[in-house]
C-alpha cells in the first residue's frame, strides 16, 4: 500500500450540490461512515485557510483504548469551486501528524464522478513509521461515499 487512499463513485448529482455539501461542516457530519464524527461547529467554508471544529468519538473504530472524545480543527488547504476540496486536521497532537482528506469531483453526463482522498504522504517520517496509517480505511471512504450520494439525492439541509 502507498500512503494515499482514493474511492471514486458516480453520484447522479450536479457538482455544485455535493461541493454545497461539503463545503458545510456539518454536511461531514451527515455524511461519515466511519461514526468518529459526532457534531460540528463553524461556518460554511468558502477559502483556503477556513477552518470549522469537528467533535470526535475514536470509540466508534475501537483501535485506541480510552481515546474517547475530542476536537479536531479542519483548515481548508486547497479549495475550487465545484471541484476540490481538501483539508488538514489538527487534534490532541500539536502540530498536527500531516494527513489529508479531500474530495475531487469531475462534472459528467448525468451527474458527477466524486472521488474520496485520504493521503498522509506528507506526515512525518515518525507518524508514518508508527503504523496508524491508514487510520481511516477504503471501506469507510466507499461508505461515506455512498452516504453522500443518499444524502445529497434526497436534498441536503443544513441544520
Amino acid at each position: 500500500m502507498g500512503e494515499r487512499l482514493e474511492v471514486q463513485r458516480f453520484i447522479a448529482a450536479p457538482a455544485g450540490d455535493i461541493f454545497a455539501l461539503l463545503c458545510d461542516p456539518q454536511g461531514h457530519v451527515a455524511i461519515d461512515a466511519s461514526g468518529m464524527l459526532q457534531d460540528a461547529d463553524g461556518e460554511v467554508v468558502a477559502a483556503v485557510g477556513d477552518t470549522f471544529v469537528v467533535h470526535m468519538d475514536r470509540e466508534s473504530l475501537n483501535d485506541i483504548p480510552d481515546y474517547g472524545k475530542y476536537d479536531v480543527t479542519v483548515t481548508i488547504e486547497e479549495l475550487e469551486r465545484d471541484r476540490l476540496i481538501t483539508w488538514s486536521v489538527v487534534g490532541r497532537v500539536k502540530p498536527g501528524i500531516g494527513h489529508r482528506y479531500g474530495y475531487r469531483l469531475e462534472p459528467q453526463d448525468g451527474g458527477t464522478l466524486v472521488t474520496s482522498i485520504y493521503d498522509w504522504s506528507t506526515a512525518s517520517p515518525e507518524w508514518k513509521d508508527s503504523g496508524i496509517f491508514p487510520v481511516v480505511s477504503e471501506t469507510n471512504l466507499g461508505g461515506t461515499l455512498g452516504i453522500l450520494d443518499r444524502t445529497v439525492r434526497r436534498g441536503y439541509v443544513r441544520r
